[in-house]
């Protein structure tokens, strides 16, 4: 076995700090990686995943990231996804028992979800594995030895479950084997770190413990904070319409981007960046001395993210889009264009909601009135206003700050 060449452990040690929520135990993982660093053989740190849904939004990157630093300090980035488990069900966060996904439900959920990983973990030095491997092959004898190794109290005693036992809500049995099976992940593994968000925290102890059954030094627990979405109140989350997925276009990425509050963006600066602790800081003091405008540190915020997934040129292209709509207020270069048949001249707020740049009547008034619509870069703050429709013409009508259409009048 070739052995690598590392970096001093103290080195090694503040950059996979870098934005961690905790480290279980941090003197563990400093001796894990002396010793990595003597012996020159790479740690094994692993996340494992459930693919229990197809896309994936900045939230998730965040504990990926945090994977691909282990890799950059030239660990094994162990990529687990759980096919197996997620025909269970993690039952972290649930008020109640999901309903089991099928086998190609998982399957298809896992392919698409590998492809976008791969956008951020080097596939080439990436080990990718799939707990069916080991918990497909199971015996029944194997899991009661396995459940013997842990007591039904300490399980109890975790938040989800406890709290359903309050409300007198049905627990099934074999959420209670979710935390035991994706432990035998960790001893399959023979892993040294597991990565995960903060949520994940007592199913990793879990994993510890019953390595420690198995004769096996426990991992090091890395957590992850949750990221907070765009609305800066709860976690980013699809359901919620908070997040910014990493396959949308880079244009839709940069304007989500800009529309966090200036507060939020330290965060995502920390947890989305590679941007170092001492220059994460320097831009700080330069916002809040004055030195740097808040639009301007966002602005770097949003191309650093969008150039990671899309490229350089594409995320250069989309700060001046954005710039030229919000800042200039300019038309987008490739606004589209609609065709509409002359006529008797229209109410303005009808015509708004008929090309759909309005939900409803009372909408687009409330547009019109805060100013919010422009003809030609003219704006328009009368509700009564009518649209001359009669002859031949061209404008450029604008709805809020982001719609725009082209507007030919034959």
């Amino acid at each position: 076995m070739s052995s690598v060449k590392f970096k001093p452990a103290d080195e090694q040690l503040a950059y996979l700090k870098k934005g961690s929520a905790e480290v279980i135990r941090e003197e563990d993982l400093k001796a894990k990686l002396d010793q990595s660093a003597k012996t020159g053989k790479p740690l094994r740190a692993y996340l494992g995943v459930d693919p229990t849904a197809p896309d994936i939004h900045l939230g998730h990157t965040v504990v990926l990231r945090k994977l691909k630093h282990f890799q950059d300090m030239g660990h094994t980035a162990v990529f687990l996804i759980g096919d197996f488990s997620a025909m269970i069900g993690d039952p972290t966060g649930v008020s109640e028992t999901r309903p089991p996904l099928t086998r190609a439900q998982v399957d298809a959920n896992a392919q698409t979800y590998l492809a976008q990983v791969y956008k951020i973990l080097d596939r080439d030095k990436t080990e990718v594995r799939y707990n069916s491997e080991w918990l497909g092959k199971m015996s029944s004898f194997d899991v009661v030895r396995l459940c013997g190794h842990y007591r039904l109290a300490r399980m109890l005693e975790r938040e989800d479950f406890r709290s359903r036992l309050e409300k007198n809500l049905p627990i099934s049995v074999h959420e209670l084997l979710y935390p035991l099976l994706t432990a035998y992940d960790a001893v399959a593994l023979e892993s040294d770190i597991e990565l995960g968000a903060t949520e994940q925290k007592f199913n990793m102890l879990v994993h510890r413990e019953i390595q420690r059954e198995y004769g096996q030094t426990p991992e090091v627990v890395l957590t992850m904070p949750i990221l907070v979405g765009l609305d800066g109140e709860r976690k980013m989350s699809k359901s919620l319409g908070n997040y910014v997925g990493i396959t949308e276009a880079p244009g839709e990425m940069f304007g989500k981007l800009m529309s966090i509050s200036d507060e939020l963006m330290w965060s995502y600066y920390d947890l989305l960046t590679d941007f170092g602790p001492h220059a994460i800081l320097r831009l700080r003091e330069e916002v809040r001395t004055g030195t740097l405008h808040p639009k301007k540190a966002k602005m770097e915020l949003a191309h650093n993210i969008v150039a990671g997934f899309h490229g350089e040129d594409a995320a250069r292209k989309a700060g001046q889009e954005w710039d030229r709509i919000f800042s200039k207020r300019e038309a987008p270069e490739a606004a589209p264009e609609h065709k509409l048949v002359r006529g008797q001249p229209r109410r303005l707020s009808a015509l708004l909601l008929e090309l759909n740049m309005a939900a409803s009547r009372s909408e687009a008034e409330r547009l019109i009135k805060h100013g919010g619509v422009e003809i030609d870069g003219q704006r328009v703050d009368d509700v009564k206003h009518e649209v001359e429709l009669s002859r031949p013409l061209k404008f450029l009508l604008r709805a809020g700050k982001k719609k725009f259409l082209r507007i030919v009048v034959e």
